[in-house]
């Protein structure tokens, strides 16, 4: 991705967010100079990776395959500092027909919400011993209600709705009718080590520089 091109989709994100009047706090606003002035106060962003990741899974085409977040909280898997804060929230933006691939996680179970905008649709497989894809019954909870799904078995959720997805739950989903303002809140996120994805892909984009930065992404904190 271009350094210009993740510019624009943040600028996007800020403006499709403040829309829906999902307020974002005062770092998601800051500057590379104001992260350069900023000193050991704000490490709990840099350690924990709060802020604005946006990836298109080393695959190069964004608008098909990608996904924009915003982490608002979250601990650290292994920093004791950090060990009161057993949990993580997020917010994302899924484009209509933009996928985020099929992966499952070792050890986070989240909550997956529809916040607003269209639908968001969501398949689901269990995962085998191998790491393979399971052609058996998937158990979830939606909004508190059990269901039950086929093997590679769709939900639909609407603004508003919600379901719980546990460890080693394949899930790959997109947006239909309109971007898709997504909430997730979870355990402790670990994107460097939780993530398995059915095909291998790249959680963290490359970048070329061909603009000057006007955001950074969580990955480019300067350190104090």
């Amino acid at each position: 991705m271009t350094r210009s091109e993740i510019d624009a989709i943040i600028d996007n994100a800020m403006a499709f967010m403040s829309r829906h009047r999902f307020a974002l706090p005062p770092f998601a606003f800051w500057s590379p100079a104001q992260w350069a002035s900023k000193g050991r106060e704000a490490d709990e962003i840099r350690d924990c990776m709060l802020g604005w990741d946006i990836t298109d899974f080393g695959l190069g085409a964004f608008h098909k395959t990608g996904l924009v977040l915003f982490t608002l909280r979250n601990g650290h898997p292994t920093n004791p500092k950090y060990r009161r804060k057993t949990y993580c929230e997020k917010i994302m933006i899924q484009e209509a027909g933009q996928v985020t691939p099929m992966h499952f996680h070792w050890g986070k179970t989240e909550d997956i919400i529809n916040r607003g905008g269209g639908d968001l649709v969501i398949r689901f497989y269990n995962a085998t011993r191998a790491e393979g894809l399971a052609q058996t019954p998937v158990s979830l909870t939606v909004d508190g209600i059990r269901r039950t799904l086929k093997a590679g078995g769709l939900l639909t959720l609407k603004p508003g709705e919600s379901v719980t997805i546990t460890d080693r739950i394949y899930h790959t989903f997109w947006g239909r009718k309109g971007k898709v303002l997504v909430g997730e809140v979870s355990k402790v996120n670990d994107d460097k080590n939780d993530n398995r994805f059915l095909e291998p892909l790249g959680r963290f984009p490359g970048i070329e520089e061909d603009a000057k930065k006007r955001h950074l992404l969580c990955s480019e904190y300067p350190r104090r």
